[in-house]
């Protein structure tokens, strides 16, 4: 039996995200998919010893995660799955392979219950920026792209949000855990110095 198309899937995707997500969309935009989720995906996957017919399955669900936002932000990830299995039988995917890619899309809402490694490989890189070193600054994006959909926060709103969600997320695989659990931890620490300088400034 033939392959699928793994890089022309892929391709689609990223192109379709590109050309149709909304401008405002500066936190979920193509960059997230491509360059972040993409390679967070392959360089957990090689440490998690996946073989190279899983990985691309993985990567092709990576491009596919975030799809449904060129629909609509609310139940994303259900737009996304439904959007998958319309498009991949066109590349050659069989019917177990799309199910296998929606189940890894679908692992990716929240709050996150992966059930096996794949999944668990998707939704670490999902947010693998929890635990790198450029947190702080796509934190501003999502919190940018939030206020333009209404959802406007106090500073000290934000901070705390955004401190309750660090702490009670946890990294699912192995090798996430020992490669972003001490900057994430920085992270959060850098979020509580932030909250604390923003309570010690006087109101006005």
């Amino acid at each position: 039996m033939s392959q699928p198309d793994f890089a022309g899937a892929i391709e689609h995707a990223l192109l379709r995200l590109e050309r149709e997500l909304a401008p405002e969309l500066v936190y979920h935009s193509v960059y997230h998919t491509r360059d972040d989720v993409l390679p967070a995906v392959e360089w957990l996957a090689a440490l998690e010893h996946i073989s190279d017919e899983q990985l691309a399955l993985l990567r092709t669900a990576a491009a596919f995660h975030d799809i449904g936002f060129i629909e609509q932000a609310r139940e994303h990830e259900k737009i996304g799955v439904r959007i998958a299995g319309e498009t991949l039988p066109r590349f050659g995917f069989t019917v177990a392979q799309i199910r296998q890619i929606g189940r890894m899309i679908r692992a990716t809402q929240l709050s996150q219950t992966p059930e096996t490694v794949l999944e668990q490989i998707l939704v670490d890189a999902d947010l693998d920026v929890f635990g790198r070193d450029d947190f702080m600054r796509r934190n501003a994006d999502l919190r940018a792209e939030l206020a333009a959909r209404g959802q406007l926060a106090t500073d000290a709103e934000w901070l705390g949000s955004q401190m309750d969600f660090l702490s009670t997320h946890h990294y699912f695989t192995a090798a996430a855990q020992r490669t972003r659990t001490a900057m994430k931890q920085r992270n959060l620490e850098m979020l509580a110095e932030r909250l604390k300088e923003t309570a010690a400034i006087p109101a006005t």
